[in-house]
């Protein structure tokens, strides 16, 4: 009895299309695993987005004072996470630090997936030479390593905020235009567009009242995911000099001036290293709920 209806749970799972935690039962309640880990991930984005939008709300310290008697103190109740080697708060540090990361990242996902996501639309809709012509372009792009491409166009460019906004952007364009592209062609094949071509409508009113719209969830769900991505590559590339040259560091550049003492004060880089990894986790837990909620193919299974 209990191999059938361990098997029958099984198939139903898979006929779901999807698979689920096992809902934790306790007294009084039931709890959702996967629910729960949304949740709290958008709870991390919230605080984080607060620390970018209005810091002084959070941060009990001013990021600039320096507090010459308490040098390298270890974490304490009156700083969370230490002071640093000038005796600033870290953790006001960090907190102030927050908006050119999560800046870099915003805006470097909605640069690259407007460019990426137009010449994929274009290229799958279009077709014939221009199609041809454009992927083996995008071809090229894609052998090279997405972070050699955006530290090459940082090093060229200099050390700027457009520039690395840029230079991340550029290296995630090659992807974004292949996911579109391939959603595209997928769209324009269907028999609601062979219906609108029948009654006479034009080619860019299909493209812009048919195929656009019904392409964008991938891409949405892809730039969701990419604000990880493009957060660490933006910290990767201040890491290593190529970032913003300003009073408050962003997390990256904190990195960095930290590993020199991380012998000595490891809490100088540890927590802005654990700031880049909960809000990069938090935005790919948001990102996996979103892509299995706005999956056509999961909805009709």
């Amino acid at each position: 009895m209990r191999d059938s209806a361990t098997t029958a749970t099984a198939k139903a799972v898979l006929r779901r299309g999807k698979w689920e935690l096992p809902a934790l039962r306790v007294p009084g309640r039931r709890l959702n695993f996967p629910k729960l880990f949304v949740g709290l991930a958008a709870i991390v984005i919230a605080f984080i987005a607060l620390c970018a939008i209005a810091p002084q709300w959070v941060a009990p310290y001013s990021p600039t004072e320096m507090m010459t008697d308490i040098l390298l103190q270890s974490p304490s109740a009156a700083h969370p996470f230490g002071t640093d080697y000038f005796g600033r708060d870290v953790f006001s540090v960090v907190v102030y630090g927050a908006r050119d990361s999560l800046f870099i990242g915003l805006l470097s996902v909605l640069v690259g997936g407007l460019i990426g996501g137009t010449i994929g639309a274009l290229s799958g809709y279009i077709g014939g030479w221009f199609d041809t012509t454009v992927m083996r372009g995008i071809d090229v792009l894609m052998t090279i390593p997405g972070i050699l491409l955006a530290l090459a166009i940082a090093a060229a460019l200099g050390p700027s905020m457009t520039n690395i906004v840029l230079a991340v952007a550029a290296a995630s364009i090659p992807g974004y235009a292949r996911v579109m592209r391939s959603q595209t062609m997928s769209i324009n094949g269907r028999p609601f567009i062979t219906a609108a071509r029948s009654i006479g409508v034009s080619n860019f009113g299909i493209f812009w009242r048919h195929v656009l719209p019904n392409s964008l969830s991938p891409l949405l769900v892809m730039t969701t995911i990419g604000i990880g991505t493009s957060i660490l590559a933006g910290s990767g590339l201040s890491f290593l000099g190529l970032g913003l040259l300003r009073e408050i560091p962003d997390w990256g550049t904190l990195l960095s001036q930290g590993r020199g003492y991380l012998t000595i004060a490891w809490w100088i880089c540890t927590f802005p290293g654990l700031a880049i990894t909960m809000l990069v986790l938090s935005v790919n837990i948001v990102g996996d709920w979103l892509r299995d909620n706005l999956d056509p193919k999961k909805k009709e299974a």
